[in-house]
């Protein structure tokens, strides 16, 4: 567990000081974060097979995650999107070291606490997704993507040769419908049957409405676009993680319109030791769509029965930006284990 703290919680003093005191803090900190993690992952040994964890452990720093990024979230509010900190153009590599922050920590820590069996961490997760205007993903994730993962119904899956460009508006509106009909299944066959207004995204449209809101009157108009810049960057982190990690990868058709069950075919991973530590073993994929409920630090990874990445997360969701290039390092990959 010290790794994982490590790796997640280093970074948090460099993004204070960034939105602080700005540049050059602001600048060390994108690079901890967009440079560092990488070449780390190229010096440190692969991390394979199993952690030998016990039941339960990590649930400490999951939660300690969670206030952590609230706590970094108000003070962007006031730091970056208004005129308590940084000021100029020094708000512009605090910010996007923080997106990486949040799309590299708080969110595998959110994907994380929507998973536990706890109430009280799923709602603590599903809150972090609404501070990013992306709490439809606490329903679409669990309810949508682990049924029909690596199948034509999943919209988060990314299907051989699409262009992460072509899948990044795809991915967002139909999860956002998917994960609405779900909450909306289950709303009616509640026993009792519940009010709409307890649907789920109601809860999110609030919390965005009031932090848009604390934006705008933090810092204005530029305070919004701020606080909407750094959502976006996230968001794109957050499907470029579906995308890289499901990339053209499928399960056999069965009757009945299933599937055949997860295996660990259907799910890119990377052993690489650092990325993994600071995104909670979220790499580790194949693992967590086999055994959902399974803590972060009890994933297992098998290279001779799973896919395998050429890079680390990071420099993979980086390379699918360029889709020519991605696609001549990944289809034939992709292809080989598809037969």
């Amino acid at each position: 567990m010290t790794g994982f703290a490590i790796a997640t919680l280093g970074p948090v003093p460099l993004l204070l000081l960034g939105m602080g005191f700005g540049a050059p803090w602001g600048w060390l900190a994108l690079t901890a974060m967009a440079v560092l993690v990488p070449v780390l992952d190229r010096l440190l040994p692969e991390a394979e097979g199993d952690t030998a964890a016990k039941d339960g452990l990590g649930t400490g720093l999951s939660l300690c995650l969670g206030a952590v990024h609230l706590g970094l979230m108000a003070l962007a509010l006031l730091w970056l999107c208004g005129p308590g900190g940084t000021q100029g153009w020094a708000v512009v590599p605090a910010a996007v070291a923080l997106a990486l922050w949040f799309g590299q920590v708080a969110h595998p820590d959110a994907h994380e606490l929507i998973h536990r069996p706890g109430r009280r961490s799923r709602r603590l997760g599903r809150l972090i997704y609404a501070t990013l205007l992306f709490g439809h993903h606490a329903s679409a994730h669990p309810k949508v993507h682990h049924r029909w993962v690596a199948s034509p119904n999943d919209p988060n899956t990314a299907r051989l040769g699409e262009s992460l460009w072509h899948f990044l508006p795809r991915a967002w509106a139909g999860s956002w419908r998917a994960g609405a009909r779900a909450e909306t299944r289950d709303l009616r066959r509640a026993q009792p049957p519940r009010s709409p207004w307890r649907h789920p995204y109601v809860g999110d449209l609030v919390v965005a409405i009031a932090l848009c809101a604390l934006a705008w009157g933090s810092g204005g108009l530029q305070g919004l676009l701020v606080y909407l810049g750094i959502c976006a960057l996230v968001q794109v982190q957050i499907l470029q993680a579906d995308y890289v990690q499901h990339y053209g990868l499928l399960r056999e058709p069965r009757g009945n319109g299933k599937c055949e069950p997860v295996g660990p075919h259907h799910a890119w991973n990377t052993p690489h030791a650092a990325s993994s530590a600071m995104m909670l073993n979220a790499p580790r994929h194949s693992d967590h769509h086999m055994h959902p409920g399974r803590n972060y630090p009890a994933l297992r990874i098998t290279p001779r029965q799973m896919p395998i990445l050429p890079h680390g997360l990071p420099v993979m969701a980086t390379l699918a930006l360029f889709p020519r290039r991605w696609r001549r390092m990944m289809d034939h990959r992709a292809t080989r284990w598809r037969d």
